[in-house]
């Protein structure tokens, strides 16, 4: 009886937990958002664009700016593309190949991110490249190679082979079979995985920090060394922006119905996998 007594306090319990959760991880971002919109006087407190205004009269940070943009586009393009080519062919190799290939491909998320940093910058010193933006792209493009193929694998699940071999039997070619069959069936996989390794590449620091090139910062990394001097409402400005447009791509990537596709293939997979599990 004691115990049915206490059941009903459970969800209270969860609802302040929550909250408590959520005040944590916004409030900061919250306060961050004040600050870079207060300027303060010598006698008072007023809202104003400053700091937004000398963020972008700053040439350094806006070169920096322009060298994320650049990193991510070309890191997040290559490894869509390479992404997409390798899942395809994890999907036509037998069993216990890709399962292999699967393995090997998750150890950038399983490593920790200066274990894999420190072994790039290694490798780039033992092949004798110079740090700079192409150092940092070739390592984006590794971590994020094996997001996209976690996305559009779990698209090439939902993928009926039977569309292949009617085309083949209708004599297309295997160029045409991926142009005209395979490829806008992963479109949304496709988008959902540059997105993703476009974001990780943007707001990438440590590996960054690691193997870019001197008067080569990229946003984070310029953010990173400005904080050394003290935080400013200038630096709240510049966290905010790119809150601001990281969020963006976000909400672009919820409205979007390849979004919504990719939740349908993952909701269809797991009903797949319990299907499979009561069968055995």
């Amino acid at each position: 009886m004691a115990h049915e007594c206490q059941r009903p306090a459970a969800p209270k319990l969860a609802k302040i937990l929550l909250w408590l959760v959520l005040l944590l991880l916004y409030l900061p971002i919250a306060v961050m958002f004040v600050s870079s919109f207060v300027e303060r006087n010598s006698d008072r407190i007023s809202l104003s664009l400053r700091w937004f205004k000398e963020v972008f009269a700053d040439s350094a940070l806006m070169q920096a700016l322009g060298n994320s943009l650049l990193v991510a586009i070309c890191a997040s393009s290559i490894a869509t593309v390479v992404g997409t080519a390798a899942a395809v062919g994890m999907q036509k190799a037998s069993k216990k190949v890709r399962r292999l290939l699967e393995g090997l491909s998750l150890t950038s998320l399983i490593f920790p991110e200066i274990v894999f940093a420190l072994a790039l910058l290694s490798w780039f010193f033992v092949m004798r490249m110079e740090l700079g933006l192409t150092t940092v792209i070739i390592a984006h493009v590794t971590f994020s190679l094996s997001y996209v193929m976690m996305t559009v694998s779990s698209r090439l699940v939902s993928f009926d082979p039977s569309f292949e071999d009617a085309a083949r039997d209708l004599g297309a070619s295997e160029w045409q079979i991926l142009k005209t069959i395979i490829l806008p069936l992963l479109k949304p996989a496709i988008l959902g995985g540059f997105i993703l390794s476009f974001l990780l590449s943007f707001d990438d620091f440590l590996i960054t920090y690691f193997v870019n090139g001197v008067g080569q910062d990229t946003l984070p990394v310029k953010l990173y060394t400005a904080m050394k001097m003290g935080v400013s409402p200038k630096l709240h400005a510049l966290s905010s922006l790119m809150f601001l447009m990281t969020l963006a791509v976000l909400i672009f990537l919820f409205r979007s119905s390849s979004f919504h596709v990719l939740l349908q293939d993952e909701a269809q997979g797991s009903g797949n996998e319990s299907t499979e599990k009561e069968n055995l």
